[in-house]
């Protein structure tokens, strides 16, 4: 009880020195919020959105889970990232990685991690996606850091392929995808992918599949139909993912 009462005090401490500093600050906080960005990143304590990127409350619109994915399946994420750009209008969506994930540790492992493992199924795709690339780095660690760099840009690629991001750039509302990541041991963010703004601009990260081995349901195809919400958007993805999910499929040549 005594750890949890630290908070409430901390947030008092917290709360007079903003007021302190920015008499006017909650009144107007409260009535209304304009972020410019949309920051996805790992649920990982040591990498708290606002204080790696030095912004005060309101300047970002934040979604976290375990090793910053963003999966079209996942209703969460895609009515964060409709909410982002369709309502708030955001004019950037950053994903943010961090070296020394544990997501994406685990995904290297062969160890079961129980109900996780479920969740972190694309990153064993990354990995076997770019096995050419990460067999070749023989620093264990040095690997380790270029499959969190891969994972962003995965994660970016599934970001351009979404109803809602593509239907924006259509429109010609361009909302910026750029791929960060985070360095504990330094408390620097790298730049991985920076201003993307196209279906064009998107595509060539698919090039990081080195290996050529299909693993898992491949990225869902590009829409041109009006951005859905609710149940009819979480329709509209599982369709489209059971339909190229079938489509590769019928491709793959029989086993013998």
């Amino acid at each position: 009880m005594q750890e949890f009462r630290r908070l409430i005090e901390g947030n008092r401490e917290w709360a007079a020195k903003v007021k302190a500093s920015d008499p006017d600050f909650f009144n107007e906080s409260a009535q209304r919020q304009e972020p410019l960005f949309l920051y996805i990143g790992c649920s990982d304590s040591r990498v708290p959105a606002n204080s790696v990127t030095g912004t005060k409350p309101g300047e970002l619109f934040v979604h976290r889970n375990i090793a910053n994915l963003v999966m079209p399946s996942d209703i969460n994420a895609m009515s964060v990232l409709q909410y982002a750009v369709e309502v708030l209008d955001v004019k950037h969506v950053i994903v943010t990685g961090h070296y020394g994930c544990g997501g994406v540790k685990a995904a290297m492992s062969d160890q079961q991690h129980g109900l996780v493992d479920h969740w972190l199924g694309p990153i064993r795709n990354v990995l076997r996606w770019n096995k050419v690339e990460l067999d070749a780095i023989a620093d264990p660690q040095a690997r380790f850091d270029r499959l969190v760099e891969l994972n962003v840009l995965e994660q970016l690629y599934h970001l351009s392929e979404t109803p809602i991001i593509q239907q924006a750039w259509a429109r010609g509302r361009r909302p910026l995808l750029h791929g960060l990541v985070y360095d504990l041991k330094d408390g620097l963010l790298r730049e991985i992918a920076t201003g993307i703004d196209s279906q064009d601009a998107a595509d060539h990260l698919a090039d990081r599949r080195l290996s050529g081995v299909a693993a898992g349901p491949p990225p869902m195809g590009r829409v041109a139909s009006p951005i859905l919400a609710g149940e009819g958007l979480a329709d509209e993805i599982a369709s489209r993912v059971i339909a190229r999910m079938a489509e590769a499929s019928e491709k793959r040549p029989p086993s013998r």
